[in-house]
């Protein structure tokens, strides 16, 4: 890696694998392992725009956390017990284990704990939704759905806040990292709850693209992390493609202001205007709640575009 480093330019997927082959017999670890490595690096670097990136840190304060990949090759799961080249790991296993195990890894958590993720292959399923859903994603509600549904603010880092600032007063690092997890397990778990919910009523889903990164510079970054738009977007993307449902992101751009019924762009504008949650229409005088009105733009223009390939239902 560090020769790699020295050139002007950064190695390509290719030249690391030539540079890094050989390691695994010295490691002690699999080849396939070395190669995953090198994949998910490439990864983080392209979706980070950077030539290098300072990952996998093994020292410091911002030490990476523990990660193992495997394939299917390297590991057999007998009853509670995973075996990897021999060696045991006895598992609390969260569900039963469904289909065939094509790869997974180890993790590790902030709080030490390790984990040990599968990834199966198992049929797909068909989604029996019938409604074109659109979702406003946003900080008074996380996520407003046009058919009048949303999931609230439940402010996850903000009601255990008081707590956390203690504890790093207090310089108790496990009660931090503990504060930490459990602020980050509520989020999945009301996101997780509400992302099924709404796939297994939808048809089709779109989601407006709201750049959570752009938000996240000013004033109001605590609230934008603490609302997790990009997990619930992922949480949708990939559960839909696994049920059969559409879906898309769309250009959110105006759809506040557009009236959901003729199209006029007749809603409040201006920084005074973001106050107002209730407006009524100057043209056809439908009035609008502000979220879901921009949910339901937000579902005309997903009936507008097509699907991405591999996303989803066909038909659509």
């Amino acid at each position: 890696m560090r020769s790699a480093q020295r050139g002007p330019i950064w190695a390509a997927k290719k030249q690391l694998r030539v540079l890094t082959k050989g390691s695994g017999k010295l490691l002690g670890l699999p080849s396939q392992v070395v190669q995953e490595m090198i994949n998910q690096y490439v990864i983080k670097r392209k979706a980070a725009r950077r030539p290098k990136l300072r990952w996998r840190a093994s020292r410091g304060p911002r030490r990476a956390l523990g990660w193992v990949p495997f394939t299917n090759q390297d590991i057999a799961l007998d009853g509670t017990t995973v075996l990897l080249r021999g060696q045991r790991f006895r598992l609390w296993l969260h569900r039963a284990v469904e289909g065939r195990i094509k790869s997974g890894n180890f993790s590790q958590d902030a709080r030490g704990r390790w984990y040990c993720n599968l990834v199966c292959e198992v049929p797909r399923s068909q989604g029996r939704g019938r409604d074109d859903i659109g979702v406003d994603l946003g900080l008074k509600s996380v996520a407003k759905c046009s058919d009048g549904t949303g999931l609230e603010q439940a402010q996850f880092y903000r009601c255990l806040e008081p707590k956390l600032a203690e504890a790093q007063r207090k310089r108790r690092k496990r009660q931090v990292k503990s504060i930490h997890a459990k602020i980050a397990n509520r989020r999945k778990d009301v996101l997780h709850k509400f992302s099924r919910a709404l796939v297994d009523r939808a048809r089709k889903i779109t989601v407006g693209d709201v750049s959570a990164s752009a938000m996240t510079k000013t004033r109001m970054a605590k609230s934008v992390l603490d609302a997790g738009w990009s997990t619930l977007r992922g949480m949708l993307r990939y559960k839909c493609d696994h049920a059969g449902v559409a879906y898309a992101e769309v250009n959110e751009a105006n759809t506040t202001r557009t009236c959901s019924f003729c199209g006029r762009l007749s809603g409040p504008t201006g920084l005074a205007g973001l106050s107002i949650r209730r407006w009524t229409c100057g043209e056809c005088g439908s009035e609008h709640e502000r979220d879901q009105n921009a949910a339901r733009n937000i579902a005309r223009l997903g009936c507008e575009t097509p699907c991405p390939s591999g996303h989803g239902s066909p038909g659509f």
